[in-house]
């Protein structure tokens, strides 16, 4: 099946016309297409229409969405694989890894990271603390100053199981240690990615809000 070739790349026959024309003009270089000197000209048109292509191919390199000879490349220089989930599983998903994160603006408010934790397939909410202080109504709870500078994340449990998420799963069972949780989950790489990326000056806490299983019900009627 013959391959549509663009416009704006010129072939090996059209460069073998152009050499022909900057030849000297004289009945010397008059010579036919079957000829010797045709066939060098030829040879040398084949090359130039190989780097013509490769300055097309070149044009898609340098974009992250359609590279794929240098996507390792631009891999290593925005830092992917990223260390927080590993590296995705086929070309597309790489190629969006790297223009996201060479797009990507940041940010400090609740709708960004909740947004980025979406990006990973994770619900969340945002809780922010503040100091008891001047102005404080009664019942607020009683902050230390320090809290100014803390937020938590509160993740959703899995509603079904996700083998590619690094939900970390523990329950408590015979050979588990005095103080461990009775039944609980946690997220790595979205700790991971929210850790990464929250402001330098804050400390971010992750909560797991998540109800036990009863191990047996008592029927008190």
């Amino acid at each position: 099946m013959a391959v549509a070739i663009p416009a704006d790349i010129r072939t090996a026959a059209d460069y073998a016309v152009l050499l022909r024309q900057l030849l000297p003009v004289g009945s010397a270089w008059d010579f036919g297409p079957d000829s010797a000197f045709a066939d060098l000209l030829g040879g040398l048109a084949e090359e130039l229409a190989r780097i013509d292509a490769r300055g097309q191919d070149l044009l898609e390199e340098a974009d992250p969405h359609t590279t794929l000879e240098l996507l390792a490349d631009w891999e290593r220089n925005t830092g992917l694989p990223d260390a927080c989930f590993g590296a995705p599983d086929n070309v597309p998903e790489r190629q969006i890894a790297v223009a996201q994160r060479i797009t990507g603006l940041g940010g400090q408010s609740r709708a960004y990271f909740i947004n980025l934790a979406a990006q990973l397939g994770y619900i969340v909410t945002i809780d922010e603390f503040a100091p008891f202080e001047v102005g404080s109504l009664a019942g607020d709870l009683c902050y230390s100053e320090e809290w100014r500078f803390v937020w938590r994340v509160n993740v959703l449990p899995p509603e079904t199981d996700l083998p590619a998420r690094q939900f970390l799963l523990s329950e408590f069972l015979a050979g588990s240690r005095a103080g461990e949780y009775l039944r609980g989950f946690g997220a790595l790489d979205l700790e991971c990615l929210i850790s990464r990326h929250a402001p330098a000056h804050t400390n971010v806490l992750f909560a797991y809000p998540i109800e036990p299983e009863p191990l047996f019900w008592i029927d008190f009627t």
